[in-house]
């Protein structure tokens, strides 16, 4: 005789879901509203009208040799603008990372973990600066030294300099606390400097992901380089910007397989970097 299948308790956490799914859709609601957010104008007649003669025209995309020519140029552009712009950020960053992160904190080493307050007081000026450098977008500062040394390409690098230092130095020093702290230590109680300590303790656990970090970060700073061409910077994006007033759909379709193309690549270099220090 088979016996009947026992109930199946219920879920715990149904409740809580339930409540945070609806938490969710009463905090969406008034955001879409302030957004403005209206789909239907991109199916009115006019705008779909104008909107598919602009993308009909990006086949085939434009080859032409003096196109190429100019589509080169700002292509090695973007690519000095995000990569003079990220060096010039690690010039700062790593100083702040290492003043910022408690890795090679001596007090703390002494203390079981815990920091003395006044170095801990020395820190907040360092994670403050830091704050204050990634807080403005690269395409403020960008509008800013548009303003004080003109158009061209030394807006985007001082503007993506400016932000990255704040963004890499933050993101290292966490690195460089949440790798294992043993090494370090030991170096540090065996009396070697902390400069010691950080390039035999702490980069050889830390390196692949502070190289996969920075480049990805260079890969935004591409993005962003492109994005801060549209307010005069230079490269890719000032390029597009122009075809785009001039509703040159074959040349925006260039521009973007470049750009896709620029990605594609950085991908693989991360990749590729990645795989040679694992």
């Amino acid at each position: 005789m088979l016996t009947p299948l026992a109930p199946q308790p219920r879920d715990p956490a149904a409740l809580p879901r339930l409540l945070l799914t609806g938490v969710a859709l009463a905090l969406l609601w008034p955001g879409l509203t302030l957004s403005e957010l209206d789909l239907a104008v991109l199916w009115q007649a006019d705008n779909a009208a104008t909107m598919g003669k602009f993308l009909a025209g990006f086949w085939p995309p434009a080859h032409d040799a003096e196109f190429l020519e100019l589509l080169l140029q700002a292509t090695l552009q973007t690519l000095a603008i995000a990569t003079t712009g990220l060096c010039l950020a690690l010039l700062l960053a790593v100083p702040g990372a290492l003043l910022a992160s408690r890795a090679l904190s001596i007090s703390a080493l002494l203390r079981h973990g815990r920091p003395a307050w006044w170095a801990q007081a020395l820190r907040w000026p360092v994670r403050g600066l830091l704050i204050v450098l990634r807080s403005v977008p690269e395409i403020v500062w960008a509008l800013l030294f548009v303003r004080a040394v003109g158009l061209g390409p030394t807006a985007g690098v001082l503007a993506i300099a400016i932000t990255y230092s704040g963004m890499l130095g933050k993101v290292y020093a966490e690195i460089f606390e949440s790798v294992d702290q043993r090494p370090s230590r030991a170096l540090l109680l065996a009396g070697s400097s902390r400069l010691a300590a950080f390039a035999y303790g702490v980069l050889p656990s830390a390196a692949s992901e502070l190289l996969s970090y920075t480049v990805y970060r260079w890969e935004c700073a591409i993005r962003a380089s492109v994005v801060m061409g549209f307010v005069g910077a230079g490269g890719l994006g000032q390029q597009m910007d122009f075809s785009l007033r001039m509703f040159a759909g074959a040349e925006v379709a260039s521009l973007l397989l470049t750009f896709l193309l620029l990605v594609l690549c950085a991908d693989l270099l991360s990749r590729l970097l990645r795989g040679r220090l694992q």
